[in-house]
């Protein structure tokens, strides 16, 4: 059985629970929102059963499982004997907080059809207060801001094989147009081009000998250089401010020779305990015409 635990996300609505699920989605979890409570037995067997499956599990169970809550501390008393590693995570905030953020967001309480606001919530307090006795950490969101409250929940569902930033590293052909992801572009047409030498038309930056033409370009390696210690100054303020994902795009005429090129060299030297690298070729199996 896996080890790693299993986060049960409960507490009152507006309280930070869907911020919370974000956040484990971010560092790879997958999340299941609004789990009828008695499919959770069945849920962690076929999560536990999957060999394959290295992805971790979490579950938002809250008010809108109303009709399954008394039976709540009953179903996890069983499922901790059976060895299930399952740590329970209850948000909740002061109702005057709630209340403003629901003024905020405008949205409906899940309990509010036919009472107000305060009433809703005292009511879902009283639901949940056999959860919030089970649980193994309460967060009190009251006096937090977002960030604030990803910083929390980062402490809290911290991992060591997880990194908080998850960097895409894309090349592109500007032939095919601009990434619409692209939070950073740059341009690398500058570079001599490897498609006017007949030895190396043929390749792509995923061939060393390409990859070594392009580097060892007087102007490449400084270009290489200044982007490097720009990255060295730009990703921990990216991780710093909470930021998940980002995509770094580096384009040239085609698609499949500098740009790839630098992108391999990147990958290769970028990805470390706080960064997770992911390399995107897009272009470069389209034609060169």
């Amino acid at each position: 059985m896996n080890s790693r635990p299993v986060y049960i996300l409960t507490g009152l609505s507006g309280s930070g629970k869907s911020t919370a699920a974000r956040a484990l989605e971010d560092r790879g979890y997958f999340v299941v929102d609004n789990l009828p409570l008695v499919l959770l037995p069945q849920c962690l067997e076929l999560t536990a059963s999957d060999a394959k499956n290295e992805r971790r599990l979490a579950v938002v169970i809250d008010v809108r499982n109303r009709e399954y809550l008394a039976q709540y501390g009953t179903i996890i008393s069983q499922l901790k004997a059976r060895g299930y590693p399952l740590e329970t995570c209850f948000f909740e905030a002061a109702d005057e907080v709630l209340i403003r953020r629901y003024s905020e967001t405008r949205r409906r309480h899940p309990l509010g059809e036919s009472t107000d606001l305060p009433q809703a919530i005292e009511r879902e307090r009283k639901l949940l207060l056999s959860v919030r006795e089970t649980a193994t950490r309460i967060i009190d969101s009251s006096g937090l801001n977002p960030h604030q409250l990803r910083e929390i929940l980062l402490e809290t569902f911290s991992d060591e094989q997880l990194s908080p930033l998850m960097l895409q590293l894309e090349s592109f052909g500007f032939r095919y147009g601009l990434p619409p992801d692209a939070d950073l572009v740059f341009d690398v047409r500058f570079l001599p081009n490897p498609y006017y030498l007949a030895e190396l038309r043929p390749l792509s930056g995923l061939d060393l000998a390409l990859r070594h033409y392009v580097l060892d370009q007087p102007d490449c390696r400084n270009f290489y250089a200044h982007l490097l210690q720009m990255l060295d100054f730009l990703l921990p303020l990216y991780i710093a401010e909470g930021k998940s994902y980002l995509t770094l795009a580096l384009g040239c005429t085609g698609g499949r020779h500098r740009s790839v090129a630098l992108v391999e060299e990147l990958s290769r030297q970028l990805a470390s305990d706080k960064i997770r690298v992911r390399v995107v070729h897009r272009d470069i199996n389209k034609s060169d015409h």
